[in-house]
């Protein structure tokens, strides 16, 4: 029996590349769930890698081998398609939680994938405002301590499995 989904924001997605506090049970809760995201997950975490390495927080040996990883994880990976229905979630969660653009994303993309498939799984995140508003809306929240954003932290190349 495959393993159950949880959502994984990409807050707790770059702790799995990148050495920073909450990566040890960032991993751990990644390989226990099986990895649903929003499609901008992937986007959004390329964009935090490279600004990491713009302002010396990784070398572009560890950006390479960190994004050529990424794309060989990305066949495990279910992603929710940014869709109308989502867009429209999305903007109905920053009217009422003020959530950023990309939040509000990871959170719609969450409930619409609960919506459609009758499942409620745990929403990870390591993000507190998208914890707060997720929690409002009654995901079933698993906090990962650590930074606020994924672009934030210090860094190192994580070791391969």
């Amino acid at each position: 029996m495959p393993a159950a989904w949880a959502y994984f924001d990409t807050s707790v997605l770059v702790k799995r590349y990148v050495k920073e506090a909450g990566s040890g049970r960032a991993t751990a809760l990644l390989r226990r769930y099986r990895f649903l995201s929003s499609a901008i997950a992937p986007v959004e975490a390329t964009s935090a890698f490279r600004r990491r390495s713009a302002t010396g927080g990784l070398t572009q040996r560890d950006l390479t081998a960190i994004l050529a990883r990424m794309r060989r994880d990305r066949a495990y990976w279910e992603l929710v398609e940014v869709s109308g229905l989502v867009l429209d979630r999305a903007e109905e969660l920053i009217r009422g939680t003020g959530l950023g653009t990309l939040d509000a994303i990871h959170v719609a993309s969450a409930l619409i994938f609960q919506g459609a498939s009758g499942m409620s799984i745990p929403f990870v995140t390591a993000d507190a405002e998208q914890r707060e508003a997720a929690g409002q809306v009654n995901l079933d929240v698993v906090w990962i301590a650590g930074e606020r954003s994924a672009g934030s932290g210090s860094v190192g190349p994580k070791g391969m499995r």
